[in-house]
């Protein structure tokens, strides 16, 4: 993981969501780059925790956010790890936004990289 000065700002539903110029990236292989933000810099009044958490044996147990924005509700889109395992501690208490279910995301102005959501099926 690693600290940016990088622009990064969120959009869902038209609004920025999310903007920071402090996030932390993480590259995962496999993955497009992960863009973890302070609890600062998002628009935390419209986010709902949810009962839904996940482990990765490399980051420790997850718990996801929902958005709420006008009357339309956003299911899971941001992910936290409050209390990471001791080897990542650098992620505690940041959030990610799944790039598939936003908008975009936008990376110093440019829209960023989107995949396609894999069938959970």
């Amino acid at each position: 993981m690693l600290k940016s000065s990088r622009h990064i700002r969120v959009v869902l539903a038209g609004e920025t969501i999310a903007e920071s110029r402090r996030p932390h990236i993480l590259f995962e292989t496999g993955l497009p780059p992960r863009y973890y933000l302070p609890g600062e810099d998002v628009r935390m009044e419209i986010l709902t925790q949810t009962e839904r958490t996940t482990v990765c044996p490399y980051k420790g147990t997850a718990v996801y956010w929902s958005a709420e924005l006008g009357g339309e509700v956003f299911e899971d889109i941001v992910w936290s790890y409050p209390n990471p395992i001791p080897g990542c501690p650098k992620i505690r208490g940041l959030l990610a936004f799944y790039p598939e279910r936003v908008d975009d995301i936008f990376v110093d102005g440019e829209p960023g990289e989107k995949r396609p959501p894999k069938d959970r099926s």
